[in-house]
């Protein structure tokens, strides 16, 4: 059972930045596609960005040059830098594991593992 454990969120002002980490309890990323999604409240939970097994990268349109995906291998941990964040990005964001023989790496919450998230607010 692979363990996630997201940390880093916070309140910042528009255009300011955060940096969210994600732990994990073992070393996956060489069969897990990782991604970081978020929910805010009375909306669906939506994809943000993801990491492939070969370091390829998505991103939702929303968030496009202002966020950035990576990992740290020797740590297990998994970032998303997040840069002129705005009101719209307030949410409650999740870091998530997919084993790759399930499916493919995509911007869909479909997938194995959960952290329990770690809350973005944005004030303008």
């Amino acid at each position: 059972q692979v363990q996630l454990v997201e940390s880093g969120g916070g309140s910042v002002q528009a255009g300011g930045s955060l940096r969210l980490s994600c732990a994990s309890s073992e070393y996956i990323y060489s069969n897990f596609c990782m991604g970081w999604f978020r929910q805010a409240p009375g909306k669906e939970r939506e994809g943000v960005a993801t990491i492939d097994v070969d370091g390829s990268t998505t991103y939702a349109d929303s968030v496009k040059g202002r966020f950035t995906i990576s990992q740290e291998n020797a740590k297990n941990t998994l970032y998303l830098q997040m840069n002129s964040l705005q009101p719209e990005d307030t949410a409650m964001y999740y870091c998530a594991a997919r084993a790759r023989w399930t499916g493919r790496c995509a911007l869909v919450p479909d997938y194995n593992f959960w952290g329990q998230g770690t809350q973005v607010t944005v004030s303008s």
